[in-house]
């Protein structure tokens, strides 16, 4: 999979899509240092080992850069930024039964806003899977040559 490139400085605002999750009852918020240990078992039963260890780098992080998405004390989503690469985000997860509602959009957005304000100008989205999610969601373009990119290490990576 390869990476994709953001320009920061023309991120859409973030109201409009808060306030579509809001109506689902779910809130974005960043993960807090005593959940580690649920939150990383969360993403481990609903993602994958990899993304644990991305996860996990994230709470060494101050601020943590991993947002949680939660209707309640439940999580439905995660993602992080600044966790295999700085400036990279990634990576990121939405239930199934809780997709088409924005949540994603938020997650992504309350995440690259973060990025922005560390005062990046441009973020690398690595290893995509939902292109036109993020062609649509931010106009990420594709990174020529990117694939494998900075997983060619990766020990989990399918060859």
């Amino acid at each position: 999979m390869p990476d994709m490139l953001v320009k920061l400085y023309e991120l859409p605002q973030m109201d409009d899509i808060l306030s579509q999750i809001y109506g689902h009852g779910i809130e974005i918020s960043r993960a807090m240092a005593p959940d580690k240990a649920r939150v990383l078992a969360w993403i481990g039963e609903h993602s994958t080992q990899g993304a644990v260890g991305e996860a996990d780098v994230c709470f060494s992080h101050v601020p943590i850069s991993l947002f949680l998405a939660t209707r309640g004390k439940e999580i439905v989503g995660y993602a992080c930024y600044n966790a295999t690469a700085p400036n990279f985000f990634g990576p990121m997860k939405v239930l199934e039964s809780e997709q088409k509602k924005g949540i994603g959009n938020a997650l992504l957005l309350k995440s690259l806003h973060a990025l922005e304000a560390q005062g990046y100008a441009y973020a690398i989205i690595g290893g995509v899977g939902p292109q036109h999610f993020y062609e649509k969601c931010v106009g990420a373009t594709l990174i020529e040559g990117s694939k494998p990119g900075i997983y060619k290490h990766y020990l989990g990576a399918k060859q």
